[in-house]
């Protein structure tokens, strides 16, 4: 059973002086998460996916639909027990240290005594915060704010965290320790659900991601699903290619571009590629060089977008 579903979730806001014009902010959403998987949920900013998860957090409520957490309706108080969440922004007393933010946070959680400050030293050495355990928050940097915030939604040791845009605002050395970070807490069996509008990060990282665009799930599927196409070569030629030889071979194709020297050809098998390459070398034209195109994450994104007329 996924850990995480939801069926036709609407999110409808009321804008205007009169609030009557309506603004859809979630279209028909239906997702599923399985148990011990990072699940990227893709889009650029304002697609709807802080929406989502606040949704998902009973923080806001869906206009029409609903979901279920670890088989539990939304707002049950034992699925509050067992999700851990950081929010995008997140912000902390700049007098506090490390330590202490974790302590404070950690009694608000229901822990005590040496079980508090067990938990709050072994997080800390989790993240990498150790060795700044006394330092106050002020002297901490976007990615060390970014862990300690991490360390903050695991005190209560939850079944699954839900983490928007984990990564943003942070260097390319501190996004690496959160991905190795992520990547060891699914280890552990933990569920990650992650918002994020930086394909590098969710192709990274992510078991599985839905791309969410304008309030409406556009795919979902694996990377590799995703960045799935029609096979598609590009063929790298000693000669400018002449509009006589794009005629012979645009019959066996199912698109075709020119790149310079080079032939950008999608086809439907292998025998319609073996007939182009006849098809070049019968107007005595030497193939350079063969090579498989495979799409980018990005490349994928836009195209679905473009595709779905969303742009």
């Amino acid at each position: 059973m996924p850990i995480v579903e939801t069926t036709s979730i609407f999110k409808t806001y009321r804008s205007g002086v009169f609030k009557r014009v309506t603004v859809p902010a979630l279209v028909d959403v239906s997702l599923s998460v399985d148990s011990g998987e990072i699940f990227g949920l893709l889009g650029p900013n304002g697609a709807g996916k802080t929406t989502f998860i606040k949704i998902l957090l009973s923080i806001v409520h869906p206009t029409t639909g609903g979901a279920t957490i670890l088989g539990e309706t939304l707002g049950s108080l034992k699925i509050k027990e067992k999700i851990g969440y950081l929010p995008e922004n997140h912000r902390y007393p700049q007098f506090l240290t490390g330590y202490q933010t974790l302590h404070f946070f950690g009694g608000l959680s229901g822990l005590t005594g040496p079980a508090l400050r067990d938990r709050a030293l072994s997080l800390l050495d989790l993240v990498g915060l150790s060795e700044w355990k006394k330092v106050k928050i002020k002297r901490y940097s976007k990615g060390m704010l970014q862990r300690l915030g991490l360390a903050q939604a695991l005190l209560n040791d939850p079944e699954i965290l839900f983490l928007d845009e984990p990564t943003d605002g942070v260097d390319p050395v501190g996004r690496k320790e959160i991905r190795d970070l992520l990547k060891d807490l699914r280890k552990q069996g933990k569920t990650i659900f992650l918002n994020s509008h930086l394909l590098s990060e969710v192709e990274a990282i992510s078991d599985r991601v839905a791309i969410l665009n304008k309030g409406k799930v556009l795919k979902v599927g694996t990377v590799s699903e995703i960045t799935s196409r029609a096979l598609e070569y590009e063929l790298r030629l000693d000669k400018t290619v002449s509009e006589s030889l794009k005629s012979l071979i645009l019959p066996h194709t199912t698109s075709l571009k020119v790149e310079g020297t080079s032939l950008i050809v999608g086809v439907k098998d292998q025998e319609a590629l073996n007939t182009i390459i006849d098809r070049v070398r019968s107007e005595g034209i030497h193939l350079a060089g063969l090579q498989e195109r495979k799409s980018t994450l990005e490349e994928s994104f836009i195209e679905l977008i473009q595709a779905k007329g969303q742009a």
